[in-house]
């Protein structure tokens, strides 16, 4: 976890006060669960939950000795608890807690993360709301296509940032789930009520079969989500990037008072912050793979994942945490030039209704081959910068031998490229 690119309650799910502390409440409600079941007494689980406790630095102590961080928590945790400590991890193995615990790790930061995006639809669907007639001009491959708004270019990343929403609760559920089931999964040394107690009181679901470890299908579902959703990210930094091109200009982030884009050119307004949204967005793609290798591991378990997942666990979680909430300031504060991109799109000398003009000919009875040559013929024309579209269709004697020019003229209402905004928006946004 980088701090430049980290938020405090985002990064402290990640810390090893929390690890601990979940490690010794899983610890602690197995012990309870045994102490009801009655295979280890109930003093010795009111032992472990008066008095269990850790200390950070003696854990990492006894760690260097025995190269083993679960036996050196256990053995910091029985310093605190004494002699009631030796029924704590009856039958259980390592990948109990260890397990159990990344899941509560990944559900809360699933949290976190759907708080933010909830922020970020808001600031989304206010700038649609906005900016719903603000017409701007539509491209493909960069090119000036057909006339859209500038709200519905915001409405289309509100419905593809939702629906990423809805990937991640169905993430989180997947990932929400608690092993104790022993060494090689077997409940051979443990009730299996233990685990449904524990799972029950942390939140989780009990893990319907696993082996020494929780499958590892889960948690490359909840990873390839987070890279989703900053592939979204990325896709909608890229359009802020394009359109703050100072051949464009038709949208900028927000510059403050103060700020300074160049070091060497201070007539710079540079797009800094998608830019960096970017390789953020590279950054948290890039863990989904390592998360789908884990899925294939040796048997009953080899710890071949392990390494992967302390680095992609917080490292994916904290940067995507960050990211959203970085894009939703840059949404919120975006500066937006509405004649800037009228001017755009009067450009081409009105050759984006090329296409009504052609269905017009159709029309009125010309073949579609006659009328594509017709139309290209002029648009060519007037891309050239040799005249204005409409005037050179009105000239055009093939093109009036169909249509008058009352009915060349209707064919440039730029409100018949906005005609459906409305019932785009109430299937967006209800």
């Amino acid at each position: 976890m980088i701090p430049r690119y980290s938020r405090p309650q985002m990064t402290e799910i990640w810390t090893p006060e929390t690890k601990f502390s979940i490690w010794l409440e899983i610890e602690t409600l197995a012990t309870e669960a045994m102490a009801e079941l009655g295979t280890v007494p109930k003093d010795a689980a009111q032992a472990v939950r008066a008095r269990g406790g850790f200390n950070i630095d003696r854990i990492d102590e006894i760690e260097r000795e025995v190269k083993h961080d679960v036996i050196a928590f256990l053995t910091s945790l029985s310093e605190h608890v004494g002699p009631e400590a030796r029924f704590v991890h009856q039958g259980m193995t390592s990948s109990d807690v260890l397990d159990t615990c990344f899941n509560v790790q990944l559900t809360r930061a699933a949290d976190l993360l759907l708080a933010d995006m909830d922020a970020l639809l808001d600031a989304l669907k206010r700038r649609a709301m906005e900016h719903k007639n603000t017409v701007c001009i539509g491209r493909s491959h960069g090119i000036h296509a057909e006339p859209t708004t500038f709200g519905l270019k915001m409405a289309q990343a509100y419905a593809e940032f939702a629906r990423g929403r809805e990937r991640l609760v169905a993430a989180r559920e997947e990932v929400a789930t608690a092993k104790i089931s022993g060494a090689v999964g077997t409940f051979a040394n443990i009730d299996p009520r233990i685990e449904v107690h524990v799972a029950e009181k942390l939140g989780l679901k009990p893990e319907p079969v696993s082996t020494q470890i929780a499958p590892r299908d889960r948690h490359a579902i909840y990873f390839a989500t987070l890279g989703v959703i900053a592939s979204s990210i990325e896709r909608l930094a890229t359009e802020i990037r394009h359109l703050q091109r100072t051949e464009v200009g038709e949208a900028e982030e927000y510059f403050s008072a103060g700020q300074k884009g160049s070091s060497a050119m201070p007539h710079k307004r540079n797009p800094v912050l998608t830019e960096n949204l970017t390789g953020l967005a590279r950054m948290v793609r890039s863990y989904s793979l390592p998360a789908m290798e884990n899925v294939a591991l040796w048997h009953e378990r080899d710890i071949s994942h392990s390494s992967v997942e302390r680095m992609i666990g917080p490292d994916a979680t904290v940067t995507l945490d960050f990211a959203l909430a970085r894009l939703t300031g840059v949404i919120d504060k975006l500066v937006v030039y509405p004649e800037k991109m009228r001017e755009n799109l009067e450009k081409g000398g009105g050759i984006v209704h090329s296409q009504r003009v052609l269905l017009a000919l159709t029309q009125a009875g010309a073949s579609r081959e006659d009328a594509y040559r017709l139309v290209q013929k002029n648009a060519m024309t007037a891309w050239q910068g040799k005249g204005d579209f409409l005037e050179l269709l009105k000239a055009d004697d093939e093109v009036t031998k169909a249509l008058s020019s009352e009915q060349i003229e209707a064919c440039f209402d730029l409100a018949y490229h906005t005609k459906a905004v409305d019932e785009i928006f109430a299937r967006v946004f209800g």
